[in-house]
């Protein structure tokens, strides 16, 4: 099973409707709040400026589409 890591803030409707989806379909993932110290630095890291961004496994997805999270969840 790969890994999913949800980067995320407070008050953002994209972010809470992939939490959702993830409680909803049993999914464990992994959130990192971007506004605290140790989930700024990490999302840095990965080199984006706005979220959600959602890493399966080594990839990366920018935003939250379904169908796309679906395909690399399922690959």
């Amino acid at each position: 099973m790969k890994k999913i890591v949800l980067y995320s803030m407070s008050n953002c409707p994209h972010c809470d409707t992939a939490k959702t989806y993830f409680e909803k379909n049993n999914i464990p993932y992994r959130l990192c709040n971007v506004k605290t110290a140790a989930g700024q630095k990490e999302f840095r890291r990965a080199n984006f400026r706005s979220v959600p961004v959602i890493k399966v496994g080594e990839q990366y997805l920018q935003g939250f589409k379904l169908s796309a999270f679906n395909k690399l969840y399922n690959d």
